[in-house]
């Protein structure tokens, strides 16, 4: 017997105060994943307690099983809505995630990682267990000069480590989410390499550009006007992927990008990201029907994953210096601040004492916070690469040891 499986997937953008449109927005997003007959539903940026309680009341009849993966200062923003039972959970935290004071980003404060709900769905006399993953990493933000990187393929490594030592006796893996990677990125060969995951799009028979883009989509009112001019394709960034057990077949129905360009009777998108609605059929085999993937190909990635963290060592080393020239130039200044009132007779310290104090109080915050991201931060942040690298480098030794690659 076939399980017909449909997988739907949102990045909601739901920052308070900042995301256009939100509350609206969360209303229509509850209406129509109420309306509709999704088995599995992933959300990204759910930010907030009352937003999630509101899609989770409103899908309650058709989808009774939800969690939302708290984490940081913010929530991680993701949760999993089923129609089938939850019988297990788990969240893992990623050891690198952004930078403390990059408030303007976030995402180290969102406390980012990937959630796994393990769910039993029953067909008729069989039953499947599948492990649903969700994840959100870390953005992008200025593709040339990207500081992110060494996080992100860090954060994709850990992910496609998760999934593979977790997802053993399951009949079917399935991870979907705002992966913020586009295709060929070395984040995005990573999580499909390692634990051998089937990217649902490139098995569509319809490649189309109207199903590429689920990121800066030219009929999403979020776009911004300049690149809607430039008439550009857009970029695919959120994913579903997927793999099956032992003795499983998943074979893809349908890959869909099932959102109207605005929401009903009105003049915005449901989102500034496009959602993925994917049917899998999954039976019972003799033996799998996953591909699993060529050494050669996660040697190559491991190699080039090994050879960004090393650098990004060393950019921290360097980093690491650059504060400690701070703290070396700013408590001589702050002993002038103290010293030249004392020193030196002249009306205008007595004339603009508030002055001083401020600039006393300014420079004492910075080099506190120079000598911190001297010594703590940058540990801190040196430990999650180095961690990350020796991880890697005992894949990549493993599969030298087999002699599959030279």
């Amino acid at each position: 017997m076939s399980l017909n499986l449909r997988i739907f997937t949102l990045n909601c953008w739901g920052l308070a105060v900042v995301s256009k449109d939100r509350k609206p927005r969360m209303h229509a997003i509850a209406d129509l994943l109420a309306s509709s007959q999704f088995d599995v539903v992933c959300l990204q940026e759910v930010w907030t307690d009352s937003d999630y309680n509101l899609i989770r009341e409103k899908c309650k009849e058709v989808l009774p099983y939800s969690h939302y993966f708290y984490s940081g200062v913010t929530g991680s923003g993701i949760c999993i809505m089923s129609k089938h039972l939850i019988e297990e959970t788990f969240f893992h935290q990623w050891s690198v995630n952004g930078y403390i004071h990059k408030l303007q980003h976030g995402d180290w404060w969102a406390g980012k990682g990937v959630g796994l709900c393990r769910l039993k769905v029953v067909e008729g006399a069989e039953t499947f267990y599948v492990n649903v993953y969700s994840a959100h990493l870390h953005a992008e933000y200025n593709r040339a000069s990207d500081d992110y990187q060494a996080h992100r393929v860090l954060q994709a490594y850990d992910t496609a480590q998760f999934i593979l030592l977790t997802s053993g006796m399951a009949d079917l893996v399935v991870l979907a989410g705002d992966l913020n990677t586009e295709p060929g990125d070395l984040s995005y060969r990573v999580i499909l390499s390692m634990p051998g995951l089937t990217d649902a799009y490139m098995q569509s028979e319809d490649l189309s550009e109207e199903m590429y883009a689920t990121c800066e989509n030219c009929k999403n009112s979020y776009t911004p006007s300049s690149l809607v001019k430039k008439n550009i394709l857009g970029k695919r960034i959120d994913y579903v992927m997927y793999h099956p057990g032992l003795n499983v077949n998943a074979e893809l129905k349908s890959y869909t990008l099932p959102l109207p360009t605005r929401v009903p009777k009105q003049s915005y998108s449901y989102s500034d990201h496009e959602a993925i609605l994917v049917e899998l059929a999954v039976s019972r085999a003799a033996s799998s029907s996953r591909i699993l993937p060529d050494d050669s190909i996660k040697s190559a990635v491991l190699e080039e994953c090994i050879m960004l963290c090393k650098s990004a060592m060393r950019s921290i080393s360097r980093t690491k210096v650059l504060y400690w020239f701070g703290v070396m130039i700013l408590f001589p200044l702050l002993v002038v601040t103290i010293v030249m009132p004392a020193v030196l007779e002249t009306k205008f310290f007595d004339t603009y004492p508030a002055l001083f104090n401020v600039l006393r109080v300014l420079v004492t915050i910075l080099i506190i916070f120079c000598f911190l991201m001297a010594t703590l931060w940058s540990k801190i942040e040196m430990h999650g690469v180095k961690s990350g690298k020796l991880a890697m480098e005992v894949s990549f030794n493993k599969i030298k040891a087999t002699g599959t690659v030279s």
